[in-house]
């Protein structure tokens, strides 16, 4: 049976009408949630990632922190114990040094300005290294090599010293990361590689000082290579593999050239030069193995290689 069709009379044109509002009206609180919704989200996502800013600000500042420790503890005590006064050799305490005010409450020396300078240096490089992730080597592996290298840095720019304890610490991560990157043989090889080339160019400079003593006829300083740079370079090696140190130690070569002219050419516009003045090698083989191991593409790119 076909069904009549209901006439339309304006009673039941107003239940419609009625009908239509109350199901906009549910149409559009539903809108409403929803956007609430998505910017509760939105401002949630912000928040974590605010969040998650300042926990690596904090790991970062942690980082500049031992940094600074071990630079300060190590050249003079050989091993860890409390950090005390440069100035009078006693102990500060835990608050005054790592909070406030950052002097000795006996003597009053304030520390110095490299402290703020690593503590600064060592957020940038964290936060650098978790926001531009490589795709070859971990945070938490960058992390722990930039305590190692940051330290060796500090040390050798300050005192001209890379400590044998420090350097077997730096080889058993590099080797660690070595193997993890290219696997054991070319890191081995990079080590032995990076250890034997120094070791010539260290031998060099022993007997081109001792030829300048006899022709000069007086003592002169120290040849500016020691033995540390040699282990530092082997430890790189074990970092870089073969034939990678080869190209690590040729940029931290041509860095310290760079440098060096710059200095001779300022030290002798103010007349400050003195002959046969040494420099701390090590920053320099540092800067050459972070290059290649960081910013290989750009590198590639410069290079056209």
């Amino acid at each position: 049976m076909i069904g009549v069709p209901k006439i339309c009379t304006q009673d039941n044109w107003r239940f419609t009408d009625h009908s239509r509002i109350y199901y906009f009206s549910w149409f559009l609180l539903f809108k409403i949630v929803k956007h609430e919704s998505s910017l509760l989200e939105t401002l949630a996502a912000i928040i974590l990632r605010m969040i998650q800013f300042l926990l690596i600000m904090i790991l970062g500042w942690m980082n500049g922190i031992f940094i600074n420790y071990l630079s300060d503890v190590l050249p003079s005590h050989r091993k860890i114990t409390v950090p005390t006064c440069p100035s009078c050799n006693r102990r500060i305490p835990i608050r005054s040094y790592l909070f406030w005010p950052r002097r000795c409450p006996s003597c009053g020396q304030a520390r110095s300005i490299r402290v703020w300078v690593v503590e600064l240096s060592a957020i940038v490089i964290t936060l650098w290294l978790w926001y531009n992730p490589s795709p070859t080597l971990d945070f938490i592996f960058g992390y722990l090599l930039v305590t190692y290298l940051g330290t060796v840095f500090v040390i050798d720019i300050e005192h001209h010293l890379i400590l044998h304890p420090v350097s077997i610490v730096g080889a058993v991560l590099c080797l660690g990361i070595g193997i993890g990157l290219r696997g054991f043989p070319k890191t081995l090889l990079g080590g032995l590689g990076g250890l034997g080339i120094m070791m010539v160019l260290y031998l060099f400079g022993i007997l081109f000082s001792r030829s300048m003593m006899r022709w000069k006829k007086r003592d002169i300083e120290p040849e500016g290579m020691g033995f540390g740079d040699v282990i530092l370079s082997g430890v790189l090696g074990l970092l870089l593999g073969w034939p990678g140190i080869t190209f690590g130690l040729t940029l931290g070569i041509i860095a310290a050239g760079l440098f060096t002219a710059l200095y001779l050419l300022i030290a002798m516009a103010t007349r400050r030069y003195r002959s046969f003045g040494t420099i701390p090698y090590g920053p320099f083989l540092i800067i050459g193995a972070i290059l290649p191991l960081f910013f290989r593409d750009e590198l590639i790119a410069i290079l056209g290689t």
